[in-house]
């Protein structure tokens, strides 16, 4: 069951962001991008501004959501070793029902793409890149 993080908890959720965009996204950027993903996770007041949720396995934190607000997606993350076993699809709930937002929005990441579509989101625009970071506008509607 997925469940708010603690600030002690945080850096595990940064360092599982930066291992999952290294493996499966950052292949498919610019150095930029790369760098650019980089230092968000880096700047202290930006990841203070997010509200993180982690869905753990037994006692090993398997992936995480950051909320900016209660309707804007930042980050959504699952270890490799959980893939296809339903975490993002748990954790992306565990937002929704905490959040008062009619519409939650998100930059999915090309990779991601199919994931959200499956969830009920749908494109608000064509795929777009700021400071090297690719991404398409997408919105869930409740």
């Amino acid at each position: 069951m997925a469940r708010l993080l603690g600030q002690d908890e945080i850096p595990g959720a940064l360092d599982i962001s930066w291992q999952v965009f290294s493996e499966f996204e950052a292949p498919e950027y610019s150095p930029e991008g790369v760098k650019a993903f980089r230092s968000f996770l880096e700047c202290e007041a930006a990841i203070k501004d997010l509200t993180f949720y982690g869905e753990f396995v037994e006692e090993d934190l398997a992936g995480i959501i950051a909320m900016r607000g209660d309707s804007h997606i930042s980050m959504l993350f699952v270890k490799k070793q959980y893939h296809r076993r339903g975490i993002g699809k748990a954790l992306l709930k565990h937002a929704i029902e905490n959040s008062q937002a009619d519409k939650i929005t998100v930059h999915s990441s090309p990779y991601a793409l199919e994931f959200y579509r499956r969830l009920g989101f749908v494109d608000t625009d064509v795929e777009q890149v700021r400071d090297g970071i690719r991404f398409i506008p997408m919105i869930l509607s409740r």
